[in-house]
């Protein structure tokens, strides 16, 4: 079984930096699409960066491009989203996905993926 736990969330000024961490189980890193999603409330759930087992390219959402960095620490079962020059924006709950099969096209569409973390809640305050 596939579990994903996130962490690191927190609330943080503008400009300000957090990591937030994804432990994995039930799964190898090489066999599986990850990524991360955000959700404002009462909006949809958007993609954030992915990163395709096909290709091993990661790609991130336009807003986030050269603040974002997502990263694997295959030693630990555990993927990593450092965040930079957070902005109030940026405010959102966190979620790591995984999924063993999927369209590439739709790396961005959270019906995709397969299996979610619990979320971590990212405050930025201006």
């Amino acid at each position: 079984e596939v579990q994903l736990q996130a962490s690191g969330g927190g609330l943080v000024q503008t400009g300000g930096s957090l990591r937030l961490s994804c432990a994995a189980s039930g799964l190898l890193f090489d066999d599986y699409h990850i990524g991360w999603f955000r959700q404002v409330p009462g909006k949809e759930r958007e993609g954030v960066a992915c990163i395709s087992s096909s290709d091993e390219n990661t790609r991130y959402e336009d807003s986030v491009k050269g603040r974002f960095t997502s990263s694997i620490d295959i030693v630990k079962d555990t993927m990593y989203l450092q965040m930079n020059s957070l902005t109030p924006e940026d405010t959102a709950v966190y979620y790591c996905v995984a999924s063993r099969s999927i369209i590439l096209s739709n790396l961005d569409v959270p019906s995709s993926w397969d299996h979610w973390g619990q979320g971590t809640l990212v405050t930025v305050s201006s």
